[in-house]
């Protein structure tokens, strides 16, 4: 595996690729890997033949008060992990690198699309994520790009970037990849204290609930949410944030569900925010 941190070593090795007829595929990432990240990697390999990953905590997508400082980062443990699940090139670069001249004045924006679910709680992220994934985008130039479904919001806000500005990009949603007791995976999880680890599991089974409530012919959305908040009620260490019911390509609620809906959470436990979703 090829591990670089520049623009001009990124082009180099991305050229070369192109030069023997190799079909790219790109998974951006904050790094702190876990199966999540490397479940794309996977899919990423089943669609080119030459898999680039960058890693970058992109400081645009972090709020006042939020952790960027403390987001966990281990570079040499992910470029082991990126390397074992097939990655060819890592592409690693520092703030100064991606954001030269420290001052951004052009942004990305998606209008309304950005305000809804994690959005309203979250002002300005994802203008940061548009900017520095459409940044990537022209960077490493791939053929595919492979997001997870985990953050359902970011990937319906790309997939609107990159069909409105005319990326020539196949993009791709990978599906949750859960510990066994349901948890999403998520960087962040290293956060919860013992006991928010063994209440976030309420979250799946609340979405499970919904789920089920729709399965077996609840014909309203607000049954479909009442049954999972039901669950999460159960649990008094979950702070709840938002519960939605929502188009899973236009994120506008719904109010009679049908097949394909996402049910998405977010909620706090102790100072930790997790989100998940489930599509009925």
């Amino acid at each position: 595996m090829i591990v670089v941190s520049t623009r001009a070593a990124l082009r180099s090795a991305i050229d070369g690729a192109r030069a023997d007829g190799s079909r790219i595929a790109f998974v951006p990432t904050m790094g702190y890997l876990h199966e999540g990240h490397l479940a794309l990697c996977d899919e990423a390999a089943a669609a080119a033949d030459f898999v680039v990953m960058s890693i970058f905590v992109n400081p645009l997508q972090f709020g006042p008060g939020e952790d960027f400082e403390r987001y966990p980062r281990d570079l040499d443990n992910d470029s082991r992990l990126a390397e074992g699940r097939g990655v060819h090139l890592l592409y690693a670069p520092d703030v100064a690198g991606m954001y030269p001249g420290g001052d951004t004045r052009v942004f990305v924006t998606a209008d309304a699309l950005e305000t809804r679910l994690c959005g309203a709680y979250r002002p300005g992220h994802f203008r940061g994520v548009l900017t520095v994934v459409a940044k990537l985008f022209n960077q490493v130039t791939p053929d595919v790009a492979i997001f997870g479904q985990k953050d359902l919001q970011q990937c319906v806000l790309l997939e609107r970037m990159v069909n409105d500005l005319d990326f020539p990009i196949d993009m791709r949603m990978a599906r949750i990849i859960r510990e066994t007791d349901g948890l999403a995976l998520s960087s962040r999880n290293v956060y919860l204290a013992p006991e928010d680890r063994a209440a976030a599991p309420v979250l799946y089974r609340a979405l499970q609930a919904g789920a089920a409530a729709f399965a077996n012919g609840a014909v309203r959305a607000a049954d479909v949410i009442a049954a999972a908040r039901a669950v999460i009620e159960r649990e008094p260490r979950i702070a709840l944030q938002y519960l939605s019911l929502v188009d899973a390509a236009t994120l506008d609620d719904v109010a009679t569900p049908v097949n394909g809906n996402a049910l998405a959470v977010a909620a706090h436990l102790g100072p930790t925010r997790l989100i998940d979703n489930i599509l009925l």
